[in-house]
């Protein structure tokens, strides 16, 4: 005779071992994706203490000079290559017409010559930017410290 105590009863709690192996593979994965995530050029930006400016709507297009003076723009398929000036002014010119609102930022190594920074924020102008904005890194405040 079967008594209601030999049935099984069902199990109401859910089985999360597949979901913690599903984590740990897309931990995995996204830390390996994570350093190739960064794109640019790697220069040492000034450090001043100005106020940040507001975020635009549009990704602001940025011409970059590294330590050696060599050019590179945000615009194109080829971003970590060097650019000629002639090819700052014709891609500049391109996004400003479609896009005349975009922002225009200089991106200079603070080793690079004044000369160099102003040669290229003259290229920016040439090819119509209304105004052109300079990259910096916020000043690191220190602490007074009075005994």
């Amino acid at each position: 005779m079967a008594t209601p105590y030999n049935k099984r009863r069902l199990m109401g709690e859910i089985n999360v071992v597949p979901y913690i192996d599903v984590m740990l593979v897309l931990l995995i994965i996204f830390m390996v994706t994570a350093p190739l995530l960064t794109q640019g050029i790697d220069v040492d930006l000034p450090k001043v203490g100005a106020d940040p400016l507001d975020t635009p709507d549009r990704e602001p297009l940025v011409l970059t000079v590294d330590a050696a003076g060599s050019l590179y723009l945000n615009v194109g398929s080829d971003e970590d290559e060097a650019v000629d000036a002639a090819t700052v002014v014709a891609r500049t010119a391109a996004v400003l017409q479609r896009a005349a609102d975009t922002p225009v930022l200089v991106k200079a190594d603070q080793a690079v010559a004044h000369g160099i920074v102003v040669g290229a924020m003259r290229l920016l102008q040439q090819a119509g930017a209304p105004s052109v904005g300079i990259m910096t890194d916020p000043e690191q405040q220190t602490e007074v410290v009075r005994e």
